[in-house]
């Protein structure tokens, strides 16, 4: 999403160490506000505050932390907490919470505090325009909606995925939407084969906006920007200005049938195998359905690249003789699926590209990452595999890191590889020794040397400690038994006897 950059500034949070300290900043804030702020300004901060507990779980029988804010406010008699109520009383995101804050505003202003001159505003803004951009495969798209408080216009920018049935990935509230709207335009002036611009109607922009949220809220770990909890409430507040939302036809279930008609219709287009098209084939048609099923055939590289991933994670049962024939029906089933679109030639030559780079990502990938935990070993029998992959599951239990501010798997069977997994894992205060000696044990638990090492893991996972204390454990009866405290060697007879005493 390019306009990112023009996102609203961030408010300075303070550090606070408990509930209440940070309800003190947050009437802090609202005091701060001065007597005529701009509404906009009033209502993203209110959506910030809110933002900080949107991931907040909310256990049984404990109010959610928005209702606790509110009634901390209430009994408040300052101008500040007036502002908040104020605020809460339009921009919290549920009826129960706007009611609240409403009652508990009434109750403040009747101990003779004044209603902010500024309340009024609040929520009064005008919809304008709604333009959104994409790729031609509808992958994905950047949807923005023009809202103004006055004379002042602001955009609220959505990332929209479609390979996760239209959920927000992405939103942000940004000042000059003229401006980027001039940039969307260009973007798909400069490439119009493959990039796409166009005006949605309010009505429909509002279906994409409130389905898009509710699709992400439902998800018990979405991956989101950091934006999004941010502005979560401020869109919901404004898109109240929009038209109702659209209605979308209900989509009907493909009968098994149909299903298979549109299967040969591929088979007999693809030029392949025509058991292994069929196979791959209904398969690909099962993703769509389940992850577009208002457009099933629909192609894009992501949608593919999904489809590739559950294939890996056995997501898909795809017989093991169909295996080698993956890439050239995939790619058949682009071009196919390309034509039905009417996608152009570029487009299509595109897609294809893109899709063949991930086909071999995927040509590379081990059948299980499971095996990269016995790629150095020896013929062993279930017991000894099941025994081995339990011990190095332990010492490194999961081979993806951070690098560079990229997620990539590494290679535990390289000692090099595996001790950057160590320092990944390790707390930030961990002293430069004991992280040299947890990459020692580490290593000892890989190698199974020496054996006595895995025992006494064994046993202390008996006394229902956790993996770390564990390791603590082991770092101090290594520890103790240094020899040599610069070159770190050890008595391995001390540490030997130390560790039979775990």
């Amino acid at each position: 999403m390019s306009p990112v950059s023009r996102a609203r500034k961030r408010q300075p949070q303070p550090v606070t160490h408990s509930v209440t300290g940070l309800f003190k900043d947050v009437l802090n804030d609202f005091s701060a506000l001065g007597a005529d702020p701009a509404p906009a300004d009033v209502e993203l901060l209110a959506s910030e505050v809110l933002g900080q507990f949107h991931d907040v779980p909310v256990e049984d029988g404990e109010e959610p932390l928005g209702l606790e804010l509110i009634a901390f406010a209430q009994r408040k008699i300052t101008p500040g907490a007036a502002a908040l109520l104020a605020a809460l009383k339009v921009v919290a995101e549920t009826d129960v919470e706007r009611k609240a804050a409403d009652a508990g505003l009434q109750v403040v202003l009747g101990r003779g505090i004044p209603a902010p001159t500024w309340a009024g505003e609040l929520g009064r803004v005008t919809a304008g325009e709604c333009w959104r951009t994409g790729d031609v495969y509808g992958d994905e798209s950047s949807l923005l909606c023009v809202f103004s408080h006055g004379d002042q216009a602001y955009g609220l920018l959505a990332l929209l995925d479609f390979t996760e049935g239209g959920r927000v990935r992405d939103l942000v509230v940004i000042d000059g939407p003229a401006e980027v709207i001039a940039e969307m335009r260009e973007q798909s002036d400069a490439d119009p084969e493959l990039v796409l611009f166009e005006a949605v109607d309010p009505a429909e922009a509002h279906r994409l906006i409130a389905d898009g949220l509710a699709a992400t809220d439902h998800l018990d770990e979405a991956d989101v920007s950091e934006d999004y909890a941010r502005f979560h409430a401020v869109a919901l507040t404004w898109c109240r200005a929009l038209p109702e939302p659209a209605l979308v036809p209900e989509v009907a279930e493909w009968s098994a049938t149909e299903r298979a008609a549109v299967v040969e219709q591929f088979v007999a287009a693809s030029g392949e195998d025509a058991d292994a098209a069929r196979a791959i084939g209904a398969l690909l048609l099962e993703h769509g359905l389940r992850t577009d099923p208002g457009n099933p055939l629909r192609v894009g590289p992501e949608k593919i690249a999904r489809f590739l991933e559950g294939l890996l994670g056995e997501e898909y049962d795809l017989d093991a003789d169909h295996e080698d024939a993956v890439e050239p029906v995939v790619l058949a089933w682009v071009q196919w699926a390309g034509e039905r679109a009417h996608l152009t030639e570029t487009a299509i030559a595109a897609l294809d590209e893109a899709v063949a780079d991930y086909l071999s990502e995927y040509g590379d990938e081990d059948d299980s990452p499971l095996e990269r935990y016995f790629a150095d070993t020896d013929e062993l029998s279930p017991t000894e595999l099941a025994d081995a992959l339990e011990r190095r599951m332990f010492a490194v239990p999961s081979l993806t890191t951070e690098i560079d501010e990229e997620e990539v798997d590494l290679d535990p069977t390289d000692p090099d590889q595996r001790r950057a997994l160590v320092i990944a894992e390790a707390d930030e205060d961990e002293e430069e020794q004991r992280l040299i000696l947890r990459a020692t044990i580490v290593d000892q638990l890989w190698d199974n040397e020496p054996a006595e090492v895995w025992p006494a893991v064994e046993r202390l996972k008996e006394g229902e400690l956790d993996r770390d204390e564990i390791f603590e454990q082991l770092i101090d009866a290594l520890e103790n038994s240094l020899l040599d405290g610069e070159n770190l060697e050890y008595d391995e007879d001390a540490y030997l006897a130390a560790l039979a005493e775990l």
